[in-house]
């Protein structure tokens, strides 16, 4: 079933990882983590894995402080691990859990990165949100797990690293954003024809408002997706189109594209998912009901095509598809720019948008502030690293054996860690500095 898998090696797709073993794709029922399960994406995750129970064993669910709810998912799904953010966590979870049922609970960051390595899990699903998300994938990578991929941050914040893993461990990567999946079917058994990838996008609630409306969105109006029922950030995000450019650059770490042959195309009606133009002009989409459970299903039940729980798409009672060029959309841009310049400033990009969504959350600052904001943060890091600008922000990985890539591994999580605070103290300073001038 190889064939199901998008190119390698280029030249014109090159896959971030070679695809799951054959043992693992006929290894049932399939033994998963979770990490990230009381999100949006792991709640629908776990339905999959109701609507298959005797195709899935879970082996271990994670949150941050939503314990409340992972009580209900442990004491349904039974897992003997548990993983939250810290020790205050750790103590309501266990006096949430039901007697005679006492699973390991593990905290904080190296928590979920246990969780992710854990060997009596072949599968896991990295679906944690922003860049708390990458010590898993990058711990899941390590053990040669098959990983599901919802943390899109993780390639942002570090896809060179995740590459170079994979290749030495075997590590399989399976996208599970709609956009993404969208692609990786659309390329099966003929990637190196591809020449074009289109990324889909709803363009959020307010596509077509003007700068002046813009200015008066609140935290409530942004947060309301047209489509797509999600977590805050994710809507924000997708309310500025910083999701999208989030997306550019999994694009371009997943399938080894340049970014100028990924382009953005607005679809209110977010059926159409995404499509691959080919050689000879020719396009391919992947169409499918706006519910995360089908890609979700996708990559749990690869290579298997079964149901998900979601109707299928009725084209009859579909009715007009559109689509507009993506144009005046600043994150857009500054996505672009990160990519081109590189040296960390998709790193500076990520937290700084992180920052400035939380800022505007709090009602701290407008909406047309949060992508000023991150732009004046990636100048501010450009400007102070003028030799870095143009170097890849991860070195290749030069260990032979997996401690050493580990180690390599972990200097590089540091290094990232200790530059993503940087850039948000400097949004923080930013908006700081605008409120009282």
């Amino acid at each position: 079933m190889a064939d199901l898998w998008p190119g390698l090696d280029g030249p014109n797709i090159s896959y971030i990882s070679p695809p799951p073993s054959e043992a693992w794709r006929r290894a049932w029922p399939r033994s998963i983590a979770i990490l990230g399960s009381t999100g949006s994406i792991g709640r629908n995750a776990l339905a999959v894995i109701a609507e298959h129970a005797d195709r899935f064993e879970v082996r271990g669910l994670s949150c941050a402080v939503n314990v409340e709810r992972l009580a209900e998912q442990a004491a349904r799904f039974r897992p003997p691990l548990l993983a939250v953010l810290n020790g205050e966590s750790a103590r309501k979870l266990k006096s949430l859990l039901p007697p005679g049922y006492t699973p390991r609970v593990l905290e904080g960051p190296t928590g979920y990165a246990e969780l992710a390595f854990e060997p009596s899990a072949s599968t896991v699903l990295s679906a944690q949100v922003g860049g708390a998300g990458l010590a898993g994938t990058v711990a899941a990578a390590l053990a040669g797990k098959v990983i599901c991929l919802a943390n899109k941050e993780s390639l942002v914040l570090a896809g060179d690293l995740v590459r170079g893993i994979c290749r030495r461990t075997g590590a399989a990567i399976l996208p599970v954003d709609s956009e993404h999946n969208a692609i990786f079917q659309c390329l099966a058994g003929r990637g190196q024809e591809a020449a074009q990838l289109l990324l889909t996008a709803s363009g959020g609630p307010f596509f077509g408002k003007s700068e002046g409306e813009l200015t008066r969105v609140t935290a409530e109006q942004a947060v309301r997706h047209p489509v797509w029922p999600m977590g805050k950030k994710i809507s924000i995000d997708s309310a500025t189109m910083m999701n999208k450019g989030l997306e550019i650059a999994e694009a371009f770490h997943l399938f080894g594209v340049p970014p100028s042959r990924i382009r953005v195309l607005i679809h209110p009606q977010s059926v159409v998912h995404s499509l691959v133009e080919f050689g000879d002009g020719s396009q391919l989409a992947q169409l499918g009901t706006a519910d995360m459970r089908m890609p979700l299903a996708a990559c749990m039940l690869w290579p298997l095509s079964l149901p998900s729980g979601v109707p299928g798409l009725d084209l009859a009672r579909t009715g007009h598809l559109a689509f507009f060029e993506a144009e005046a959309f600043p994150a857009l841009d500054l996505a672009r720019q990160a990519l081109s310049m590189r040296g960390g400033l998709l790193v500076v990009m990520n937290a700084a948008n992180e920052a400035a969504v939380e800022l505007f959350l709090k009602g701290h600052i407008a909406f047309p502030d949060i992508p000023r904001l991150i732009g004046a943060a990636m100048r501010a890091h450009a400007a102070a690293h003028p030799d870095d600008m143009g170097k890849p922000f991860c070195p290749p990985l030069t260990g032979a054996c997996l401690p050493d890539i580990q180690k390599e591994a972990q200097a590089l999580e540091k290094r990232i860690e200790r530059l993503d605070r940087q850039s948000r103290a400097m949004v923080f300073k930013l908006a700081k500095k605008d409120s009282t001038a």
